[in-house]
């Protein structure tokens, strides 16, 4: 006859105290580590604001320094297109606080900065949407922002102020919006959306400069109809040009020439 007693219920109760107690300590680990996070984001963001401070000029004039000043900022929840506050504390504090960083280190509010960089980006865009079929390449919008419409008139941006600038016009449904085409970004001016086929066409263009029905046929093995549907669609977005001087008809996209001339 065996000896071993059975598991009592006093061994059921100690191991749901044990179970209990784990999980209180692991509690407690968890809200003293968020604790210590937390004052470390809050000591950054103070270093950030001094940091900021010292360099308002730099930061100011120079598009570069700037674009990697605002990702220093946004990976910490400090947005210049949201209110130039700390994610969730509170704004318009006196005293120097978070809230006002951006105030002081542009002059004005941040916001004006984008949103004025915003309108050129709209006029660019606008203006050679005839040209383009409103699909222009960031980095030309770009150039056309420094020149400006007259002497003086330009801006020194760079790439990331004219994403910033177009992301800013999201929350008024403007159509306005960042899209990859191939390799490269492009910004798009119409609500129109492309469809596979035209993605796929002015990625081609993006490589060999132009197409042509045949080559469209040739290499993707679509049919003429296709082919032929797809380019029409994209003339009459004026998306596209047309060269009818070749032997068979090129068409070439004004969003790239600039690369081919480079």
């Amino acid at each position: 006859m065996s000896s071993r007693r059975g598991v009592g219920l006093s061994a059921f109760q100690n191991r749901t105290s044990l179970s209990t107690s784990y999980a209180t300590h692991g509690a407690s680990l968890r809200n003293t580590h968020l604790s210590s996070l937390s004052t470390q984001l809050s000591v950054f963001q103070s270093l950030l604001h001094n940091f900021a401070l010292q360099h308002a000029d730099t930061i100011k004039s120079n598009p570069t320094f700037r674009a990697e000043f605002a990702r220093m900022c946004n990976a910490i929840g400090v947005d210049p297109l949201a209110g130039s506050n700390v994610k969730g504390s509170r704004s318009g504090t006196k005293g120097g606080g978070i809230g006002s960083l951006w105030a002081k280190v542009l002059g004005g509010d941040v916001n004006d900065f984008y949103f004025e960089l915003a309108v050129r980006v709209v006029e660019v865009c606008r203006g050679s949407r005839a040209e383009n079929g409103g699909l222009l390449g960031v980095e030309e919008c770009k150039e056309r922002v420094k020149k400006g419409r007259g002497i003086g008139g330009g801006m020194d941006v760079s790439d990331d102020d004219i994403l910033r600038a177009v992301k800013s016009l999201a929350p008024l449904g403007s159509g306005f919006s960042i899209m990859m085409v191939g390799k490269k970004q492009m910004i798009r001016s119409i609500p129109k959306e492309l469809n596979t086929d035209q993605s796929t066409v002015l990625e081609a263009i993006q490589v060999l400069g132009y197409v042509t029905c045949s080559m469209l046929e040739d290499n993707l093995g679509w049919e003429h109809a296709r082919a032929e549907t797809v380019i029409e669609d994209l003339l009459g977005d004026s998306l596209v040009w047309v060269d009818a001087q070749a032997p068979e008809k090129e068409y070439w996209s004004p969003a790239y020439m600039n690369d081919f001339e480079d």
